[in-house]
């Protein structure tokens, strides 16, 4: 079953949920987020990589990843014109084009596109679906997910958290 709004209201207490609320809904269905266990790592994650639906795009300037070659960024000003956006914060011209073609969409040529509620959200399903994430889920194995997404632990009390008080209002 699919969350309603007013129990994303109470997840999120502090975010504009709303505005992003038919899109998520249409990401959960497209990429077979659908159970609780998914549902609800899938919202802690992009809960806290959004700041809790408030920043669709990185705070930082994202010239710490310029020349970064691990991320695709090999021209000058990739760092910043490809850092983290979308709820799940998709980083790097390599992501960007990745996403791009499966997607069908250009966001290598506009990616603030990321921003906008629908390709913020259908970003985070396609990073999540790519990586695999609904198995990892399914395992309970919440730390790998973090992992997978993070790169590292950063953020887990916040995730757990939020996975936690998901849990108690979906499942």
């Amino acid at each position: 079953m699919l969350p309603s709004l007013e129990a994303l209201e109470q997840i999120f207490t502090r975010s504009p949920i709303e505005k992003y609320y038919a899109a998520l809904l249409q990401t959960l269905e497209k990429y077979g987020i659908m159970t609780p266990a998914r549902i609800c790592a899938f919202l802690a994650q992009i809960g806290h990589e959004s700041d809790e639906f408030r920043a669709v795009e990185e705070y930082a300037s994202g010239i710490a990843y310029e020349g970064r070659k691990d991320l695709g960024n090999t021209q000058k000003g990739d760092g910043i014109k490809y850092k983290g956006r979308g709820l799940i914060q998709i980083t790097g011209r390599a992501n960007y084009a990745q996403m791009s073609k499966d997607l069908g969409i250009d966001f290598i040529k506009n990616p603030h596109r990321l921003k906008e509620p629908f390709y913020a959200c259908l970003s985070a399903g396609w990073y999540w679906d790519k990586h695999k994430l609904n198995t990892l889920a399914d395992a309970g194995d919440f730390k790998a997910i973090t992992k997978k997404i993070n790169g590292g632990y950063n953020g887990l009390d916040h995730r757990t958290a939020l996975y936690k008080k998901a849990k108690g209002l979906i499942w």
